[in-house]
């Protein structure tokens, strides 16, 4: 079991704070951040309706920037934190840029691939599996998509 460190906490609440700034948006509310050696290299929420784009998720948007920071493909020194369990999309560009630790709050039942739908980390076409911890933060970012939700219906 992962024991959640004070460093874990707090670049999840900054992901946490992306995702509200996506809410404020009328965007779905998740955010991430990336981070290399302690230090937060790209962070974003969720931008699909203000850029027209349905790629535009908040992880797909950090590894485009640090990629272009690092003018690299790939990110073997990263470990991201997202407060949505990734979707397929977003599994599939952790795994191409070679992300090394995936720390995500909430648990998608209905869209996630890690440890629901596709679980794409354990296919046998999977290059790259990052290591996965789930759960920090995940109260608070379930109760942002609840509430995000509701006021939708």
């Amino acid at each position: 079991m992962l024991t959640t460190s004070a460093n874990q906490t707090s670049f999840m609440d900054l992901a946490l704070e992306e995702a509200e700034k996506a809410a404020a948006r009328g965007e779905v509310p998740v955010g991430a951040v990336l981070v290399r050696d302690g230090e937060v290299i790209a962070r974003d929420g969720n931008r699909t309706l203000e850029l027209s784009d349905p790629t535009a998720h908040a992880e797909i948007l950090v590894i485009r920037s640090a990629c272009e920071r690092a003018a690299s493909q790939r990110l073997p020194d990263c470990d991201l934190y997202v407060t949505l369990e990734p979707c397929p999309m977003c599994a599939g560009a952790i795994s191409f840029a070679r992300v090394r630790r995936l720390y995500y709050g909430a648990g998608d039942e209905k869209g996630g691939a890690v440890d629901h739908g596709t679980r794409f980390f354990c296919q046998p076409t999977c290059h790259h599996a990052p290591d996965v911890y789930s759960g920090i933060g995940a109260t608070r970012a379930a109760g942002l998509l609840r509430s995000f939700f509701q006021a939708k219906r």
